[in-house]
């Protein structure tokens, strides 16, 4: 084949041409496509073979663009010519990664949710906001309206939800119902925080595993045109929990561990880590994710009426111990934890939970630790903001320092 012939490929564009041009710092019987001068982002090895050659192809493409700009080498054992078989396949191939990159998302959100939604969008080029009118009724019930509701048939559709209280949870399942059904490509709720995930189970008969409730709920969400909906969750109070589900929700378990892992290694300290987990159930939950790290574990004994926070095992002494739980309430255990640390010679004591509910403010008990004083201050308490009104309540007070969910959330919508 002449090094000055161009080659017709099948791209969209039936009017794009690929010249050819032989590349001397390659392997021997070699040639080099090109298409347009473009940054490469994506990398395709395909490989065809005959009962004569064999035919090895690289693909590198720039996502997004209108014609496939691309590189094609081939790499031939015995002949320099290029079947057209090879480059179809190896074009059809490229058009295929450019339809996956292309994946875009609708992502509705509630009001507590928008900064969280915003930051989101901001991950992503392929996530474009869309907002709800939440209106009420004179009585307090909801008043909703999609805008463009028809716009959104057959896109991939999202909807960012916050449970956090009972008289939320109404408006937005009205949504969330609705959504699936206006003809909608695919549904996914995030929900980062899964509300009733403490009372999972019964230790008396009349009580009622309000966990099981909500998973129920969800699971009834109407099918789309793509199938089940997608639930996205983060650290969910106890794994067994998957099982509430029903066949017609597809439950996604996330965790905001990477996020304490990543602020960790930026600590000038970080080679005097130690991890500590309040209870048995904190360290079965998280010690894998964990196990880089020196462990320490406490533990609740009962005394009398009473039930104490006692050292179990690990060795605090000297070290910037951080405790990790997937939430927090009062605080009550995690601060009992934080005096048994202190009493065994911890430098500095820190936390994180991935979920900081605090009712009734009971953030303001923990007070920030400028140094030397770790019995009754933290040097940090980082939380996500997968509760987004204890995000408002702490902003700039510390020790707390919220490490967002946004970049996680973006990518499991991109899957």
């Amino acid at each position: 084949m002449a090094a000055n012939r161009p080659l017709h490929f099948p791209f969209k564009n039936p009017n794009t041409l690929l010249d050819s041009s032989r590349n001397s710092s390659s392997v021997p019987f070699s040639r080099t496509y090109a298409i347009g001068d473009s940054k490469i982002k994506n990398r395709i090895a395909c490989e065809i073979k005959n009962f004569e050659n064999t035919y090895q192809w690289t693909i590198e493409s720039v996502p997004g663009t209108t014609d496939s700009f691309c590189s094609i080498q081939n790499s031939a054992s015995i002949s320099t010519s290029v079947p057209m078989a090879a480059a179809s396949a190896a074009v059809a191939a490229l058009e295929l990664t450019s339809k996956t990159d292309a994946k875009k998302i609708c992502l509705f959100f509630c009001p507590e949710t928008k900064t969280l939604a915003e930051k989101i969008a901001d991950e992503s080029d392929g996530i474009d906001l869309r907002s709800i009118s939440w209106r009420k009724f004179e009585d307090g019930f909801p008043n909703i309206f999609i805008p463009n509701a028809q716009g959104i048939r057959g896109q991939h559709v999202a909807f960012l939800a916050s449970f956090s209280s009972p008289s939320v949870i109404f408006e937005q399942l009205s949504v969330i119902y609705a959504l699936p059904k206006l003809f909608v490509s695919s549904f996914t709720l995030v929900l980062p925080f899964f509300p009733t995930g403490t009372f999972e189970r019964m230790e008396d008969e009349g009580d009622v595993a309000t966990a099981f409730t909500l998973a129920r709920i969800l699971s009834h969400i109407p099918i789309s045109r793509g199938g089940p909906t997608s639930l996205v969750t983060f650290d969910i109070h106890a794994l067994q929990e998957r099982f509430y589900f029903g066949d017609n929700i597809l439950p996604c378990f996330e965790s905001g561990i990477p996020l304490l892992k990543n602020r960790l290694q930026q600590l000038p300290d970080s080679d005097n880590i130690a991890i500590a987990f309040p209870d048995d159930g904190a360290w079965k939950r998280f010690h894998k994710q964990l196990q880089h790290f020196p462990t320490i574990v406490c533990a609740k004994v009962r005394e009398g009426d009473q039930r104490i926070v006692r050292l179990k095992e690990g060795e605090p002494k000297g070290r910037h111990v951080v405790i990790v739980d997937d939430l927090v309430q009062s605080g009550g255990t995690l601060r009992e934890c934080q005096k048994v640390l202190a009493a065994h010679g911890a430098a500095k004591i820190s936390a994180y939970v991935t979920h900081g509910i605090f009712p009734n403010k009971s953030w303001q008990r923990f007070e920030h630790d400028n140094g030397g004083n770790p019995e009754n201050g933290l040097t940090y308490f980082w939380i996500t903001d997968s509760c987004p009104l204890t995000v408002k309540e702490v902003a700039n007070r510390a020790p707390f320092e919220v490490l967002s969910l946004a970049g996680s959330i973006a990518a499991a919508l991109r899957i």
